[in-house]
């Protein structure tokens, strides 16, 4: 990994959202008002720098529509303080095997396992917000059997906007077949999230190869062999960095997805295994970077992301690029800031949680 100079060369260069002194923490947002932050001494301190693209917080309720921002929830989708997604890793057990598992992460790819933000204005996973003002459309499924019809315990269908028929960005890869395609819709209304993998819509039909709706008001777990929308059978949406949340005035309050080229079996809190590559890490593995890693030379927003990678770490959710970490398609991203940044980190800054450690168990 670089210096730390080196990496504040490359982040000062950048608009910083906050000059605070010290780093994140989780307050309460009800408590904070319109153009103030928090530092991880519990004080907040008013905005001292715009930035490039400044996001307005007041009372108003969670607006609806594509890329909606989703801050006014609270930070995290999850409602429940003890889900996978929600709990805190920083005093969680390093499994025993970490360092052999790490080893074998950075030997996956010839950038020996650097770091990668899998997001930027054409590539990432896009979502939209609706209410109850948007209908249920029934959707067919390749795999109907570890699909949701619908809402369990309610009607069949999926609440997808009529916009996302003709309008691409609603869907991964804009709809490309070179891509996972990936349609995911949260419910704010019933706190729910409605998510389709391989979605298309053709002759007046939505169909998809799987589908998976998470009430987030629960800890609802998939049964255990069933997938999901990933591999792992997980809430995609709920693992996602988002633009409204890295450059909001709250810390990102969730573990992150991240991806790795090789894996094997799975372990809490996954319920599927998917790909069965001999010896590799299973998916569920929690990663969390090391707490003496300095991220002290970045502007806040930045320092925001490494800080939930410290706090709520990076769950294994899928197979792919090695060492990458997963968020929204979104116009908005500056991957000419990003890239370098994260480039900075590699697998050897992060440990292995105790495989199939469960929340609360700090």
């Amino acid at each position: 990994m670089m210096q730390l100079a080196a990496r504040a060369g490359v982040a000062l260069g950048t608009l910083a959202l906050v000059t605070t002194a010290g780093c994140l923490f989780d307050p309460n947002p009800k408590q904070l008002g319109p153009g103030a932050t928090a530092t991880e001494d519990g004080t907040t301190g008013a905005t001292q720098a715009a930035p490039l693209n400044p996001l307005d917080y007041t009372s108003e309720p969670v607006p609806t529509g594509l890329l909606a921002d989703m801050l006014m929830m609270g930070g995290e989708l999850y409602e429940p303080a003890d889900n996978w997604w929600n709990t805190k890793v920083k005093n969680a057990p390093v499994d025993p095997n970490s360092d052999a598992i790490i080893q074998l992460i950075k030997s996956y790819d010839s950038t020996r396992g650097r770091l990668h933000p899998d997001f930027a204005a054409d590539s990432g996973i896009p979502y939209c917000v609706v209410d109850n003002e948007t209908p249920l459309v029934p959707v067919t499924f390749a795999d109907p059997g570890e699909s949701d019809a619908g809402l369990p315990g309610g009607p069949a269908g999926y609440p997808i906007p009529a916009d996302a028929i003709t309008d691409l960005r609603y869907i991964e890869n804009a709809g490309r077949d070179d891509g996972d395609r990936h349609l995911l819709v949260f419910q704010k209304d019933k706190r729910v999230a409605f998510e389709l993998v391989r979605a298309s819509y053709a002759n007046g039909q939505w169909s998809a190869g799987y589908g998976a709706v998470f009430k987030l008001d629960s800890n609802y777990r998939r049964p255990d062999g069933w997938t999901s929308t990933d591999a792992a059978g997980l809430c995609v949406l709920a693992g996602l960095l988002r633009y409204d949340e890295v450059w909001g005035p709250w810390p990102i309050r969730h573990a992150l997805r991240v991806s790795i080229r090789r894996t094997n079996d799975h372990v809490y809190p996954a319920s599927h295994t998917g790909a069965r590559d001999a010896g590799a890490p299973p998916l569920g593995m929690r990663l969390r970077l090391k707490k003496d890693t300095d991220i002290s030379g970045y502007p806040m927003h930045i320092r925001k992301i490494f800080t939930a990678m410290k706090t709520y770490g990076l769950i294994v959710a899928d197979r792919g690029g090695n060492m990458y970490v997963q968020g929204t398609m979104d116009s908005r991203w500056n991957n000419a800031e990003l890239n370098p940044i994260f480039y900075d980190f590699t697998i050897d800054d992060f440990e292995v949680i105790e495989l199939g450690w469960k929340p609360g168990a700090q």
